[in-house]
């Protein structure tokens, strides 16, 4: 069984299916196991990696682009083809759809893809760059429909991936059945990673919360990729610790 790294970009328009939807579709044709032990496999979450915005860069709402691993025993050929006829088939007509396949065990360059991720959050990129870098790269870069311009965040969103320090988990994490987001709930970090299959709990200051610390919980419950681990985010707030806001959470 291998392990690859997969990102979409540009597949959605106003009013259709996000490419976030469309990514975690993907990701469950390829490797439908997605519970180890009766939790979630982390390493399957999708993580939203936001570029650059410009006047010179199309895009639909953000202009972020969506990464995800799987581990399969399917070979290169067939993830491709899966993850082609599901973009084809999923993305908005108005859409510029890019793919990026890696195999993480490959013998591939981790620091110039890493600089591309983070120089197109904030220059703009062209796609011969994309493709140039790709070649050299070994990686995987295709368009299928539009100008083809997703490519380049399709790249990018390796990159950033890869750092291990950049991007916000799809969704809202599922706490205490109980727990609706519209009252105070208080959870231990031990509690917190029970429930949700994160790895960790880290500060907006980077400490790694002890198993022991009480956290209060309200509204939505969101997650990023942080020091390499899926983490909830946290702030101290008059001693008390408390999940990041959505201004804290918009550095990811």
């Amino acid at each position: 069984m291998k392990a690859w790294l997969i990102c979409i970009d540009d597949t959605d328009d106003i009013g259709t299916k996000g490419t976030g939807e469309i990514a975690e579709e993907i990701a469950a044709k390829l490797a439908p196991k997605s519970h180890v032990d009766g939790q979630q496999d982390v390493r399957r979450f999708v993580t939203r990696h936001q570029l650059f915005v410009h006047p010179d860069i199309p895009y639909t709402s953000h202009n972020s682009a969506m990464c995800f691993q799987v581990e399969t025993d399917l070979d290169f050929n067939e993830i491709k083809a899966i993850c082609i006829a599901h973009l084809q088939q999923e993305s908005a007509a108005a859409s510029d759809p890019g793919l990026a396949i890696l195999d993480l065990a490959s013998d591939y360059d981790i620091e110039q893809l890493i600089a591309f991720g983070q120089q197109s959050k904030i220059a703009v990129k062209t796609k011969e760059q994309a493709y140039t870098l790709a070649a050299e790269l070994g990686v995987d870069l295709s368009e299928h429909g539009g100008t083809g311009q997703g490519v380049i965040g399709a790249l990018a969103g390796l990159g950033l991936r890869l750092s291990g320090q950049d991007g916000r988990v799809k969704g809202q994490l599922t706490l205490d059945a109980e727990f609706d987001g519209s009252k105070t709930i208080q959870l231990s970090v031990a509690q917190v990673l029970a429930q949700t299959g994160l790895q960790t709990v880290i500060s907006t200051c980077g400490e790694v919360l002890s198993h022991e610390q009480l956290l209060n919980l309200k509204g939505k419950i969101k997650a990023v990729y942080i020091q390499h681990q899926f983490a909830l985010l946290v702030s101290n707030e008059s001693g008390e610790w408390h999940n990041a806001n959505q201004q804290q959470l918009k550095a990811y």
